[in-house]
Parts: C-alpha cells; structure tokens; sequence
C-alpha cells in the first residue's frame, strides 16, 4: 500500500481501532530539548513566532543566524536526538495501556534519513510501536492507512495544519490537538473549532477510550 510515493506497504494492522500519533512534541519533546541544544552551539531561540527560521540568534551578539545555518542546525539536532529528546509525561504508560484495545502508529514530520536513530530512542523508551517518517501531507497517509475500515480512528498531532490535512481526507477520524504550554506553542494557529484540544496525556486517553467506546457501541447497534 501506498500513498503516492511514500510506501507504507509493510505497515500491518489487525482488526482493531487505530491511534495514529505524531511525534515532537507530542511523544518526545522537541522545543525544550532543541533550545538546549541551540545553547551548547552558541546560540538562543527567541520565541516571536511559530517558526524555527527567523527565531534563533547568536547568544554573543543577538544577531539572528540566516536561514541556511538554521536548517542546518536542525538537521544536526535530529542526527543527535538520542542525546537530547525525552518523553512526555506519562506518554509511554498511556500509549502503553491503549495498546491493549488499538494498534498505534507513529507518524513523525521529519526526513526519512532519521528515521534510525528515532526508532532506537523510541525502543529504548520502550515504544515500540511502528514508525512513518515523512515530510509530505499527513491527510492522505492517513486516508491510506485506514482505507475502508469501518474500525475507529485517532490522530493526535500539535500542528494545525496536520490535523487539518486528516480531516480533510479521512471522514469520522477524532482529531485530538495536544501541544505542550510552551512560548512558542503560544504563537501556534489555533485548530479549528471542531477539533478537539487535549490538555495532557491523561486527557488524551480519556478522550480516545470514550471514542472507542462510543464507536464500538455504534457499530454494534443494528440500524433502525
């Protein structure tokens, strides 16, 4: 199975609901560890926008690094995740426990070259589940995903315009916006009204075990 150049054949689910889940700052943080990172280089993230490029500037002189140097730099952090990313609070016994009534997929935004070194820090985390990474629209991988299941479907993820995409392209999906309360998260476009905004983990999970309850129930319902 594909969804247009990116192969997903070797994606296998069972014959159960899916949690589709994105993955910085939402399993693993990123903006903490990444201003960490940006420090040990020289430099500092001022957040005055929702963007990495235009936001980071040499801590001697305040003068801000051009966006080259800044693609660069995020390409250095991602080749060193492992040294830097930790998981959110209580990601790993949640995901952990929805294990036992869904199947869970990582779909991480990130270039398909570090891909290895997020799945070991994932395995050592003890998520273990499989893993996407991709830079193209999330919507239509979903979509491919899920096919014509009529099991349930969650996709969690904190940008906007990712949970956007999977609306638009996979009907019935809960959509769940989970963003950490960082300042650059402050700046981040809001989801639309429609879209459900978790505060946490635990919130997460409550939300997603009411939708597979709800749905199973739907499901088991005889139309009139």
């Amino acid at each position: 199975m594909a969804s247009g150049e990116f192969d997903i054949s070797h994606i296998r689910l069972g014959e159960r609901p899916l949690i589709v889940c994105d993955v910085d700052d939402v399993v693993l943080q990123f903006i903490g560890p990444f201003q960490l990172f940006l420090q040990s280089r020289g430099h500092a993230f001022l957040p005055r926008s929702f963007r990495l490029h235009g936001n980071i500037v040499s801590q001697a002189d305040g003068v801000e690094i051009e966006d080259q140097e800044v693609s660069r730099l995020i390409e250095e952090f991602f080749e060193a995740q492992e040294l830097w990313q930790t998981p959110l609070d209580r990601v790993v016994e949640t995901l952990d426990r929805l294990s036992e009534e869904a199947d869970i997929l990582f779909l991480t935004a990130m270039q398909p070259r570090f891909q290895d070194q997020r799945r070991r820090l994932l395995d050592r985390m003890g998520l273990l589940f499989p893993l996407l990474a991709t830079e193209q629209p999330k919507g239509p991988i979903v979509h491919a995903l899920h096919a014509s299941r009529s099991l349930p479907v969650v996709f969690i993820d904190d940008m906007a315009r990712n949970l956007h995409s999977v609306r638009e392209h996979v009907a019935d999906c809960l959509l769940i916006h989970l963003m950490p309360n960082s300042p650059v998260h402050r700046f981040a476009p809001a989801a639309a009204d429609d879209i459900t905004r978790a505060t946490d983990w635990t919130h997460a999970a409550e939300l997603i075990e009411a939708h597979l309850v709800s749905a199973t129930f739907t499901r088991a319902v005889p139309a009139a």
